[in-house]
């Protein structure tokens, strides 16, 4: 029996389910609508669609790692709700999401939701993830996710508040010891806690920095007793100022927040403890995620969203 584009309409209606899976069912099942309801309702895809439009701004971060300690990934996955992130089921499911993560050879989002789901071969990670949708009864998104891995050395993880922020470090280093371990904690610690944006000044574009002086320079000009001031000056007070930004902006640049004297930074920390320990140490990169960041929000109080937990 031929699929008709009024028969994928009506199934969707009834569903709520996705165009494309509306059809997918149809074809499925020769075209009997009761059968492709029961098929969409198998595969979790009967309901997700309809829940497709709300904000999915919560969530958590988590990471997973290889028992040697040298590849490690990052993901986010986001709900609509500070409820269901803190459930036990969804918690269960993004942990799933980050073993997948660790695994995948796939380079995008697109390409990740597409492959078998290792769970569950018999479907998607996005048909899995339309599953979840269905059983929780939020909208969901898998954000993004980051491998790291290091063969010389070791990468290690930091989550804080329960997946509010999570953070890997990739260390270079020919001794991995206990000492070395704790560094590069500390050092994934001061990552969440200061939100540098970059490593180190190698990673900072010429671009970024003639962005950061044409602002300073038009910040100048807009203070008449400042814009008095020599050129010479007045570029000398620019530089002075994009040292200070970058000593912000760059990990290794920044203030190490444990240190005893206020002033030790985190590159002198770390070359600390790499001569204390007999070791050559690097800190090649981090990546840091911090759940919801860069999406709107929809404004909803304490009270409202209590009441719609419990009407579910």
């Amino acid at each position: 029996m031929a699929v008709t584009a009024a028969m994928v309409k009506e199934l969707r209606e009834i569903t709520g389910a996705g165009m494309m899976d509306c059809k997918k069912a149809l074809t499925a099942t020769e075209g009997d609508m009761d059968k492709a309801i029961e098929f969409l309702r198998e595969k979790g895809l009967a309901g997700a669609a309809k829940k497709a439009g709300r904000i999915a701004a919560e969530g958590i971060v988590m990471t997973d790692m290889t028992a040697d300690g040298k590849k490690a990934v990052i993901v986010e996955v986001n709900a609509e709700t500070d409820f269901v992130a803190k459930n036990e089921k969804f918690r269960t499911y993004v942990a799933d999401v980050a073993a997948q993560a660790l695994a995948t050879e796939a380079t995008d989002m697109d390409a990740f939701l597409a492959e078998k789901w290792s769970k569950d071969e018999t479907v998607t990670v996005k048909e899995a993830l339309s599953q979840q949708i269905s059983v929780i009864g939020e909208n969901m998104n898998i954000r993004r996710f980051e491998q790291v891995e290091e063969a010389n050395g070791l990468v290690v993880s930091y989550i804080h508040a329960g997946g509010r922020i999570g953070v890997l470090v990739d260390v270079e280093t020919d001794v991995v010891n206990d000492a070395i371990k704790e560094m590069a904690k500390n050092v994934a610690m001061q990552a969440a806690a200061l939100k540098p944006q970059f490593c180190d000044r190698s990673e900072v574009s010429a671009e970024f920095i003639e962005h950061e002086k044409s602002i300073l320079l038009a910040q100048i000009q807009n203070d008449p007793k400042e814009a008095s001031k020599p050129e010479k000056v007045i570029q000398g007070m620019i530089q002075g100022r994009i040292n200070k930004e970058l000593k912000e902006f760059c990990l290794m640049d920044q203030v190490y927040v444990k240190a005893e004297d206020g002033k030790q930074s985190v590159s002198q920390y770390v070359n600390q403890v790499a001569k204390a320990n007999g070791a050559k140490v690097a800190i090649k990169k981090f990546v840091r995620y911090e759940t919801g960041e860069g999406i709107a929000k929809k404004e909803e109080n304490f009270a409202e969203e209590v009441a719609k937990q419990m009407a579910q």
